[in-house]
């Protein structure tokens, strides 16, 4: 939530669309199913929102950036591992995991 009002998430949109960084390799297309903030610190509402993304058709929840990488504020969030544990254990290991876009 803290880099919201400095990023509408372009970067990360350009980067899944050209495939470059966290995506490269991938095969085949990359649909995007849904794109949200954490909901503040610490991060709870995370789970629940990438547990709804998952039932409308995500087989991956994707970290942004700002979130693990300290892009664009020059500060990465102090709950990026306990938000990413408490995710894996709600939507389950079947889902796929990524830490950062760009």
């Amino acid at each position: 939530m803290q880099t919201e009002g400095l990023c509408p998430g372009t970067t990360d949109f350009k980067v899944i669309r050209e495939k470059k960084y966290a995506f490269e390799g991938v095969e085949g297309e990359i649909e995007i199913v849904g794109f949200i903030t954490c909901g503040g610190c610490p991060g709870k509402k995370a789970v629940a929102r990438a547990a709804e993304m998952v039932k409308r058709g995500a087989d991956t929840i994707v970290f942004a950036s700002c979130i693990t990488r300290e892009n664009p504020s020059g500060f990465s969030c102090p709950h990026a591992e306990k938000m990413k544990e408490a995710v894996i254990a709600r939507v389950g290991d079947d889902i796929a995991m990524i830490e950062y876009t760009h």
